[in-house]
């Protein structure tokens, strides 16, 4: 079991550049403002032969008993509470606080290790750095500069000394999913209810979550990642630059994860914006489940409106599963999570080559290509491409010429025949070339002129008209 390592401290003393540095890893945003980390952020680092865990939490305002700052404080309490080891940063350069002394004080009562940690200070004498913050009582202070990493390797085999090694680290795939939407649709609210606990902060303010927050979790022995993603608005109005940062985050999720779980609410109308993020996931070729939202407290007319917009506006999302649950009461909630290891299991399925090539001729059998001038495409057979999506390639002569709309013919024959619920496929074309064609275009090089054969008794040659001398 991996040792988990929280990084505490109160607001802008560089615990995100600390998570960055040993994670290797631009995970957690690093901006010159405070309150920026909001939810608990896991990531991985390893010393030497020992893995550990580390996590980042936002800064520890302890003082506040209401609004997004308590919340953030509970966050950071819940961090302590799992982890084995808890690294308390202070800032070198602004000096002791008051609310450095009452975290401090917090922290002596929890019972596992804390190592008081003196960062920003490159540049500094370590001594004169680390001097005053002996009156917190937590040791020695440790200095480093998480910006340069001076001291930080020093730091984190001082944290691991008394944990053992661990070679044999888990190294298997496992399922990966992002909850993506507009803000304030509930998706916080939707990943505290499959973990069962009050993992990541559900606040009624739009923008509450910034990064995308990764969370290993284990269902029915299995394991998988959550990803709570920021919202996504209209490029229109997105103003703040570290509101672009959490959108680019949101599109890296996207692209980190085997399913998209799209998040709408009931309650509001569904719009452009809903349908250019799910074109996000679709363009990333990621399997997706649709979950509305908020589906309480609809009356039958509000809910047969819902479904009618949702089958107008997103109609090209035929191939996922479309649920109506409510985030806050729990309900529906096993059943999307069904949908989503279908989607999974359709996005990572294996598919034989003759399997493909026999559903292929079924298919052309039932109903050929149209021609293209005097020409048809001719299709041999077909493979497998790729996976998460599904890529199917089929071989065969002219099939340059095959239009779109028999593509999606056979796209929907694939995905009827090997049941692939939930995950976009792709079908790609490769034509073979024609022997005859090869040089076509090219010029010829100039045949080259037979040597003369010389008679017998003959002594003389002709050379351009004239008798040439023995």
């Amino acid at each position: 079991m991996k040792p988990t390592v929280a990084l505490v401290g109160r607001p802008n003393v560089g615990k995100s550049t600390l998570f960055n540095r040993l994670t290797r890893s631009r995970d957690a945003l690093v901006a010159d403002q405070p309150g920026l980390t909001r939810d608990r952020h896991y990531g991985h680092g390893r010393v030497g032969e020992k893995p550990y865990l580390v996590v980042d939490t936002g800064g520890f305002e302890p003082v506040v008993d209401e609004g997004i700052l308590f919340e953030m404080a509970k966050q950071t309490l819940q961090a302590v509470d799992e982890a084995d080891a808890v690294v308390f940063l202070v800032d070198g350069r602004t000096g002791l606080t008051p609310q450095d002394k009452i975290i401090a004080n917090r922290l002596r009562q929890i019972g596992r290790p804390v190592y008081l940690v003196v960062n920003k200070a490159e540049g500094m004498s370590h001594a004169m750095a680390g001097a005053e913050f002996h009156e917190l009582a937590l040791g020695q202070p440790l200095v480093i500069s998480g910006a340069h990493g001076d001291g930080v390797r020093e730091l984190m085999e001082m944290v691991l000394a008394d944990f053992p090694d661990e070679v044999d680290e888990d190294k298997h795939h496992h399922p990966k999913f992002a909850i993506i939407g507009r803000p304030n649709v509930g998706k916080s609210t939707l990943v505290n209810a499959i973990l069962g606990e009050d993992r990541v902060i559900a606040f009624d303010q739009a923008g509450t979550t910034r990064d995308s927050i990764y969370i290993d979790f284990e269902r029915d022995d299995q394991t998988y990642t959550i990803i709570d993603t920021a919202g996504v608005r209209r490029r229109a109005k997105v103003n703040e630059v570290i509101e672009k940062f959490s959108v680019i985050k949101t599109m890296k999720a996207i692209e980190d994860a085997n399913v998209a779980v799209l998040v709408l609410d009931a309650q509001l109308d569904i719009s452009e914006q809903d349908a250019t993020i799910a074109g996000f996931a679709l363009e990333a070729g990621r399997a997706l489940v649709v979950a509305v939202n908020k589906w309480d407290n609809l009356d039958a007319e509000k809910k047969e409106n819902v479904k009618r917009e949702i089958a107008r506006k997103l109609n090209f999302l035929e191939f996922a599963k479309f649920h109506y649950i409510s985030a806050i009461e729990g309900r529906g909630v096993a059943d999307l999570f069904k949908s989503i290891d279908e989607a999974y299991q359709a996005a990572m399925v294996k598919l034989a080559t003759p399997k493909l090539t026999r559903v292929l001729n079924v298919a052309v059998e039932r109903q050929a290509p149209p021609r293209s001038g005097l020409v048809r495409p001719k299709m041999r057979y077909a493979h497998q491409g790729g996976m998460n999506p599904p890529i199917i390639v089929i071989h065969g002569n002219s099939l340059d010429a095959v239009p779109d709309s028999y593509t999606r013919y056979l796209e929907h024959t694939f995905r009827k025949v090997f049941k692939l619920q939930g995950t976009p496929l792709r079908v790609q074309y490769k034509t073979s070339e024609n022997p005859f064609d090869a040089d076509e275009g090219k010029e010829k090089p100039r045949a080259k002129a037979k040597p003369r054969t010389k008679l017998p008794g003959r002594e003389k040659e002709v050379r351009y008209g004239k008798k040439a001398k023995k």
